[in-house]
Parts: structure tokens; C-alpha cells; sequence
């Protein structure tokens, strides 16, 4: 758990390729950055209950938006960010900041979880364009 500035305490749930958890690894997608970036864009700007977008900037390749909960009132900061991995890979990562932190940790993993699968069948991406990140890629020509 994390203070803010203004506020109490925080907790946050942030993907990592080489997370044990798979559902917090992020996405590594065998399609373009533009197309990746509108679906994600799209989802933060209104496909997501209860979210609104604070900020989206392509050329830096990220998106800010807020979660807030119905029942808990809990506000959640998502940092979307999208861009290309050293293989040349779109590559989606997230953090969710909540201001709840008892209830925090389930529910920024249950938000990435969420995100991704709907971001997965917006761009309807096959197994075959999800990359596993953890694994070195090997091309062949």
C-alpha cells in the first residue's frame, strides 16, 4: 500500500510479463499498434462500465482513465499503455491505483482481467495473436 499526496492509503495492481499471476501479465498481440490502440482507446472512452477517460496521447501510447465501483464507491486510476516490444509486437500493459485499499487488490486484478478480455474480443484476437511475453519469441524467415 502507497500514500498519495492528498490522499489515504492506495493499493495497486500492475501487469508484468513474468507475473506469476496470468491474469496480470498484459497482452503481447501479433496485430498492429493502430489497431490495438483504437479497440483500447475505445474501451477506455466508454466500452468500460463505469469508466471515463481523463487522457490518451498515441505518440507517447497512453491512456488515462477512471473506474469508479456502484456499491463501494471506490475511484480507480487506470494507466493504460500501449506500445512495441523489442520484437516489434504490440505490447498492453496496465496499473489500477484504487483509493479502497481493503478491497483493492481483487478488484484492480478483476479491472485488468475485465480490460483485457474485452479488448481481446473487440480486436476478436485468435490464440495465435496472443503472444506469451514470459517466453522469448523465436522468428524464423
Amino acid at each position: 500500500m502507497s500514500t498519495p499526496a492528498g490522499g489515504g492509503p492506495t493499493t495497486t495492481a500492475q501487469t508484468d510479463p513474468r507475473s506469476p499471476d496470468s491474469h496480470l501479465r498484459g497482452r503481447t498481440y501479433a496485430i498492429f499498434f493502430d489497431e490495438v490502440w483504437r479497440s483500447a482507446s475505445a474501451l477506455a472512452e466508454g466500452g468500460m462500465r463505469r469508466w471515463a477517460l481523463l487522457r490518451s496521447d498515441d505518440e507517447a501510447g497512453v491512456i488515462e482513465a477512471v473506474a469508479t465501483s456502484g456499491v463501494l464507491k471506490a475511484t480507480d486510476h487506470v494507466d493504460i499503455s500501449v506500445g512495441l516490444d523489442e520484437n516489434g509486437q504490440t505490447r498492453v500493459d496496465m496499473t489500477v491505483t484504487t483509493d479502497k485499499p481493503l478491497f483493492g487488490i481483487g478488484r484492480g486484478r478483476r479491472l485488468v482481467r475485465r480490460f483485457f478480455a474485452r479488448l481481446d474480443a473487440r480486436m476478436r484476437a485468435t490464440p495465435a495473436q496472443i503472444l506469451d511475453a514470459s517466453r522469448r519469441q523465436s522468428w524464423s524467415t
